[in-house]
């Protein structure tokens, strides 16, 4: 295994591998969001994911998140630890099969270096954003806003309000008919996975020189 583990990653730069192994990433709900995003962080590498999400796999969530339809049924936390198992082993993934509430943010995602907020309802944003800026005012959240629909791509962008990072196109409100696809959304949830890899880099490469 270790052996694999070196192939894996061998093109990565010694220290870029060192500063993402040793990073600690929190993704707030397991859905289109979460699962691609939790997907592109083992894959480049990072060290641990903590997960949470208390929702089960329904089919309407296969055009846009990563299961399977034999998943259909299951636990979304369990089946995507699952699918990490396979696609990156030697990634350490905790999970937590609750709702997150303001009472147990900070339980869920002890030990997080930063948190992606991947929600679907406005409420559930804000409500993580504010109590995790809170708890911890030095890590930063990267949420995000505007994902719904097709095309539009030179819309999608990053704003960064002190340690709060937003990424979408920013419309809190997708018109009538116009729902979440797999392109977009995966697009949105690479955003936010690249920035997380960038900020670790920021936050753990230091300590790697």
């Amino acid at each position: 295994m270790i052996k694999l583990e070196k192939a894996i990653f061998s093109r990565h730069d010694p220290k870029v591998l060192a500063a993402l192994r040793a990073g600690t990433v929190g993704i707030a709900g397991a859905g289109g969001l979460g699962s691609n995003a939790a997907i592109a962080l083992a894959r480049a590498g990072v060290g641990a994911l903590i997960i949470a999400d208390f929702d089960k796999i329904e089919p309407s969530n296969l055009n846009r998140q990563q299961y399977t339809i034999k998943q259909i049924g299951q636990r979304k936390v369990k089946a995507l630890q699952a699918n990490l198992k396979l696609i990156a082993p030697f990634t350490k993934c905790k999970v937590h099969d609750l709702k997150i509430k303001p009472s147990n943010i900070e339980d869920i995602f002890y030990g997080a270096d930063l948190i992606i907020e991947a929600f679907d309802k406005a409420d559930q944003k804000g409500m993580l954003i504010n109590n995790w800026l809170q708890l911890h005012p030095d890590r930063p959240i990267i949420a995000a806003s505007g994902l719904a629909g097709y095309g539009g791509n030179a819309k999608l962008r990053t704003r960064k309000m002190g340690n709060l990072h937003i990424c979408g196109d920013g419309d809190s409100q997708a018109p009538a008919g116009i729902s979440p696809m797999a392109p977009r959304v995966a697009i949105v949830a690479n955003m936010q996975a690249n920035l997380a890899v960038e900020l670790l880099m920021k936050i753990k490469g230091r300590k790697n020189v």
